[in-house]
């Protein structure tokens, strides 16, 4: 029950999100995506999202995002080396482990992530994952990486007004990478990953497509 508590708060957080215009920076923009910062009310670093629209069906581009086993996010996203469900509490709602591949030059070493997963629906057929960090018995701390703790963090594919073939994108991650990494690395590699991340999503449904 926790764990579901857990992840319906995130969903909370997220949506707040949403509607918060206040005290985002734009950090990069792109033809593909805004990048936007402020500081984390979750932890020392910061909240980013990302706006952006995707030239596809709705359901297109959530059969490439949606975080499941097996299932295509790991083959286009390059910060996703594996996914790995540990627990499944309920059709909506499972705890899962993310790894992801070295960054930054090596800098940044393998980490991985352990995280209660909550896709929901909205009324306006926008379709979200929301995630954030859990313990696991399943799944303690391995050698090779390191641990890393996603707060609140997300996608939402949104349906756009009279505009059956594009999707809005709107995406937020604040991730704690731990580690002794410094800020500099981190602040620049975030914003330089979500360009990337919506740049290989763009080409994956388009693939998707032909």
């Amino acid at each position: 029950m926790q764990h579901s508590e857990q992840a319906r708060t995130a969903a909370d957080k997220l949506l707040s999100y949403t509607t918060d215009q206040s005290g985002w920076k734009l950090c990069k923009r792109t033809r593909e995506v805004a990048v936007y910062w402020r500081p984390s009310a979750e932890f020392t670093g910061n909240l980013y999202k990302g706006e952006g629209i995707v030239s596809a069906k709705l359901e297109d581009v959530w059969e490439c995002l949606k975080p499941e086993p097996g299932g295509l996010r790991v083959k286009w996203d390059n910060n996703v080396d594996e996914f790995h469900l540990i627990d499944a509490i309920a059709d909506d709602i499972t705890v899962c482990r993310t790894v992801t591949p070295s960054a930054a030059m090596g800098i940044i070493a393998p980490r991985d992530f352990v995280d209660v997963v909550l896709i929901k629906r909205y009324e306006d057929g926008s379709i979200c994952s929301n995630a954030t960090n859990v313990e696991h018995p399943g799944c303690p701390p391995q050698k090779g990486f390191v641990r890393g703790f996603n707060h609140p963090c997300g996608c939402f594919c949104i349906p756009v007004p009279g505009e059956p073939e594009k999707t809005q994108v709107l995406s937020f991650f604040q991730t704690d990478l731990s580690g002794y990494l410094p800020k500099s690395v981190v602040e620049s590699f975030f914003p330089y990953s979500m360009v990337n991340f919506y740049s290989n999503l763009a080409k994956a449904v388009k693939a998707l497509n032909v």
